[in-house]
């Protein structure tokens, strides 16, 4: 959800076995409702103990019996996909959705991201040789047929590794991770067998020919980059691409007829653009049944549920029902009777008949709000503070330390998380979620919170200390910086008299807002007047650039960069904090390395091996002395980091290949790039009879299921 301000258009994430490639999109959202299926062929060894997830999908759990046989459900997306090929760069969640709802997912996750072969599309699937090559055998399911009656075969496997094995340049392919390694694909010894063989091992083969597209789409360059990207004519799903209405925001998918497993519940699933900014008119307009929105919306539509003339904290009267507002006007309309001029009557008249209005519209909100539920659970993605290490005082390791050891990360997930009804602990890996196979929270390579500590680093990297010690005070039960009258510790970046007041701040010439210095120039200031400690080295004050984006929703985005910024304040680190347009934010600052602090996020994976590895990367020069980050926005990379992904992408030991992931998490916490807070909260709206949708957390969906109850 936007809750965390992820740019849209990037790259994603974790686990052993399969990978449901989810993109690497940082404007995710995980789906996914998942039936027990049986265990990966191949891959039982990844399946021991494992802790619970901390918050488990919230969905309408319905059996199919009590499920309506007919509908449609109207599903809100952010916009409509630019290209129904998940595998080139454009590929949004969007895409990732027609793809799960209409194409072969040979596996599935299950809510603790753990792959399971889908019966649907396999029979079996397995490693059957390791020395001297390794040998995957797919049994394919017989009943498996595309839309146009031709059996999923070798033929549709071989297409799709010959396009994206990243040897023919004609196809614009997104990824070739995995199917670089292939060898050779054809015919098994038995019919309706897969075989194919690597030329190199790969740990995470369950990952690869998911989706799988027909051999019409992969069969060509001109197929691959331009026929797929509106429309797919084929389909191997329980529904199929119906029609695309860009002038109303819509994109149908209609029951195939063709599908031979469970008949899809719906009629039809309708996508539904409409942007975030728009979901709670959308929501009372009745236009969608299923959306992601933010906290306050949410927390509309639970008041909504509360008996009449009970408010927000239970208190009868209160403006959420609007009865407060009839009394007042009705006591102010009874004065103005009785005491007002003929002017003063009118005023108080035409207030009281406002207040009605919107007394009126309240409640109209409110019934109209009563028809959803709020599911709510834990995206596979979190949020993380970025520290681009390419340059300036960040180049040094010791300072991105000092940065890491100011933050509270456990305060920063209480609050972004524990007013949801959320798990609030901060994350502890970059490369599993809690509750996944293998998570261990590695954390402690860097150390936790210590002012002390930070500003130890800071000296030893020659920044010294100039000007006295800051005052601390209680806010919300913990010490925090007094940061003067420049900040407010509930995490306003405003001035003293309100933004763009202050000296320096407000939009500059090229629309961004800037707020120089946070406290004025001299820095925050203790109670007393004296200035708050300054680092300084070669005559320059430690100042870092903190991007941040300014839309509304990414108001609890900044409200976390607030908070950070004021931890750096007090260890003498100052920041420039720039909000910049949404649409730009990943853009033109993140990924083209315009920030020395930014927040964003990333999606969660079953194949961190594979998937996080480009996330990681030691950037490498390029021929024309440009460097090459890959996704490695943070330009914070080692050689032995690179080495441990390698080597685990080829352990074909489940438990081993774990192991080396574990190891490259610890030294990606010791290099200090990134440091992730928490794992961003999943909240959605779902009509009240909406059946086996709404947060899924990190389990696929089972589109066939999806519908309304009886």
């Amino acid at each position: 959800m936007a809750h965390d301000g992820v740019p849209r258009g990037t790259a994603p994430r974790t686990g052993p076995c399969r990978r449901a490639r989810r993109r690497r999109r940082a404007a995710l959202l995980a789906a996914g409702a998942l039936l027990p299926l049986p265990a990966l062929a191949g891959c039982s060894s990844d399946d021991g103990p494992a802790a619970a997830p901390p918050a488990p999908m919230d969905v309408a759990r319905t059996a199919r019996a009590d499920v309506a046989d007919r509908g449609t459900l109207r599903w809100a997306v952010d916009e409509l996909p630019g290209t129904l090929n998940a595998f080139q760069a454009d590929a949004d969640a969007a895409t990732e959705r027609v793809a799960g709802a209409v194409l072969p997912a040979l596996f599935t996750l299950d809510q603790r991201g753990r792959p399971r072969r889908n019966p649907d599309y396999l029979r079996g699937a397995e490693t059957v040789e390791r020395e001297p090559k390794q040998i995957v055998v797919y049994k394919l399911n017989p009943k498996a047929v595309w839309s146009d009656g031709r059996a999923l075969g070798p033929a549709d496997f071989a297409a799709q590794w010959k396009a994206l094995s990243g040897k023919d340049h004609g196809y614009w392919t997104a990824r070739n991770a995995g199917y670089d390694r292939i060898e050779k694909v054809e015919a098994g010894a038995k019919p309706h067998e897969v075989k194919v063989t690597f030329a190199r091992p790969y740990a995470d083969w369950a990952g690869l020919f998911t989706p799988l597209y027909p051999r019409t789409v992969m069969g060509s360059p001109d197929a691959f980059n331009d026929d797929a990207r509106k429309d797919l004519k084929v389909a191997a799903g329980p529904f199929a691409v119906a029609g695309r209405d860009s002038g109303a925001g819509t994109l149908t998918l209609a029951r195939n007829p063709k599908w031979w497993g469970d008949r899809a519940k719906l009629d039809k699933l309708v996508l539904r653009a409409v942007p975030r900014e728009r979901r709670a008119a959308s929501l009372t307009a009745d236009t969608v049944d299923l959306a992601a929105v933010d906290s306050t919306t949410a927390a509309h539509i639970n008041a909504a549920h509360r008996p009449v003339g009970q408010g927000r904290k239970g208190a009868a009267g209160s403006p959420a029902d609007g009865t407060g507002g009839r009394a007042a006007a009705a006591a102010m309309r009874a004065w103005a009777e009785a005491h007002g001029t003929p002017e003063g009557s009118a005023k108080v008249a035409a207030d009281a008949r406002h207040r009605r209005e919107e007394a009126a519209r309240t409640a109209a909100r409110s019934r109209a709000l009563r028809a959803y539920t709020v599911r709510k659970s834990l995206e596979p993605a979190y949020t993380q503070l970025a520290l681009n290490g390419a340059s300036g005082p960040l180049a040094d390791e010791r300072v991105r330390r000092a940065v890491a050891r100011a933050i509270d990360r456990e305060g920063i997930a209480a609050e972004v998380l524990r007013p949801l009804g959320l798990p609030s602990e901060p994350l502890g890996s970059h490369l599993l979620m809690a509750g996944q196979q293998g998570y261990e929270d590695h954390s402690g390579a860097i150390g936790g919170a210590d002012a002390q500590a930070a500003q130890a680093l800071l000296a030893d990297a020659g920044w010294q200390q100039h000007g006295g010690p800051i005052a601390r005070k209680k806010v919300g039960g913990k010490a925090e910086a007094d940061l003067g009258a420049g900040t407010k510790a509930d995490g306003d970046t405003k001035g003293a008299s309100g933004e763009g007041s202050d000296k320096g701040n407000g939009k500059g010439s090229d629309g961004k807002e800037h707020v120089h210095g946070r406290s004025g120039p001299e820095g925050p200031k203790d109670p007393k007047g004296v200035a708050a400690p300054v680092r300084m080295k070669n005559g320059q004050k430690l100042s870092l650039r903190f991007v941040l984006p300014r839309g509304a929703a990414a108001e609890p985005l900044r409200a976390v960069g607030d908070r950070i910024a004021r931890s750096l304040d007090a260890i003498g680190v100052r920041t420039e904090i720039t909000k910049v347009a949404d649409d730009s934010y990943f853009k033109d600052y993140i990924a083209s390395g315009g920030y020395d602090l930014a927040l964003y996020s990333w999606p969660a994976t079953a194949y961190p091996a594979t998937d996080a590895r480009p996330i990681f990367a030691k950037p490498q020069p390029a021929p024309d002395g440009s460097l090459l980050v890959e996704q490695n926005y943070t330009r914070v990379g080692t050689d032995q980091i690179d080495q441990l992904f390698d080597q685990a992408a080829a352990e074909l030991d489940a438990g081993a290949s774990r192991d080396l992931v574990e190891r490259a998490d610890a030294r990606i916490w010791a290099a200090a790039g990134s440091i992730p807070l928490y794992q961003r909260p999943e909240l959605i709206a779902a009509k009240s009879d909406v059946a086996n949708a709404g947060a899924f957390g990190f389990a696929t969906p089972r589109y066939q299921d999806i519908g309304f109850r009886k």
